[in-house]
């Protein structure tokens, strides 16, 4: 039996915590096939991103083009786009693809690094339209909104708003409340409200968590599994990632992938 094609269009990360590295990672492990069109060259390592080029739109297209002819995709994922102008030859390019789409909107990167302008931004309102699922956390679920969701009732208010105003599922990730229960609360295309509630996990080892998980959640869809069991494995995947973190690095390390089987069924 084949296994799903996953094609990861993503930024790469030279730390191997985050990016393309984390999405091939999660993919194998999930038993996909991982394919990936990188849209830009990071410089970075635990402590902070040093560098970032962009490839050009052009070339991102064609390395779509490339696998898609070939190959073929069952689900994509995508994550660091970096540019205005990649965002909309994209949006214009999904409108002939018909797999499911997971999108990690990235803003700004764990150590703080701006990773998405303004103008980048406003085209993800566009990009959201194409896709079956959109995982925000919650800085990018307040730019996407314009809100400051401060609870997990407002973060779920305005993950609400968002569905309904992009015609795509949410899945609003609320590691960054201060709670001591962590709230994920996915939005389906319905309206349908479904959560998570889990104990935070106590480590400075988090960095690559929204890439791991949109892939995660990729990978499930390929394989066809439905939106709230691929969401709920994605979810536990990372949970077992972060409990397996190598402790590599002086700031915040990658989660362990080598070690996750005895944290992963």
């Amino acid at each position: 039996m084949k296994p799903a094609r996953i094609l990861a269009i993503a930024g790469s990360d030279s730390g191997g915590g985050a990016g393309i590295q984390a999405d091939i990672k999660t993919i194998t492990l999930l038993g996909g096939y991982a394919m990936t069109a990188v849209t830009g060259i990071t410089a970075q390592n635990t402590r902070g991103v040093q560098a970032v080029e962009p490839v050009s739109p052009d070339l991102v297209l064609a390395q779509i083009d490339s696998v898609r002819e070939d190959i073929g995709i069952d689900a994509i994922k995508i994550g660091m786009l970096g540019s205005e102008e990649l965002v909309k030859k994209l949006v214009a390019y999904l409108e002939d693809i018909d797999v499911p789409i997971v999108f990690d909107p990235v803003m700004v990167a764990t150590s703080g690094a701006t990773l998405a302008s303004e103008e980048t931004i406003t085209g993800f309102h566009e990009m959201m339209k194409k896709t079956t699922i959109v995982t925000p956390n919650l800085p990018e679920l307040a730019r996407l909104t314009w809100s400051q969701p401060r609870t997990p009732l407002a973060m779920e208010r305005e993950a609400k708003r968002l569905a309904r105003d992009s015609g795509c599922a949410v899945l609003a990730k609320g590691g960054h409340l201060k709670d001591r229960l962590i709230t994920d609360i996915l939005i389906d295309k319905t309206g349908a409200t479904h959560r998570w509630r889990n104990p935070r996990i106590d480590t400075r080892h988090s960095h690559g968590t929204g890439c791991t998980l949109s892939s995660a959640i990729a990978t499930g869809l390929g394989q066809g599994l439905g939106l709230l069991d691929a969401t709920t494995r994605g979810r536990s995947f990372v949970r077992a990632a972060l409990k397996a973190a190598p402790g590599l690095g002086g700031g915040n390390g990658p989660m362990g992938f080598h070690d996750i089987g005895q944290f992963w069924p």
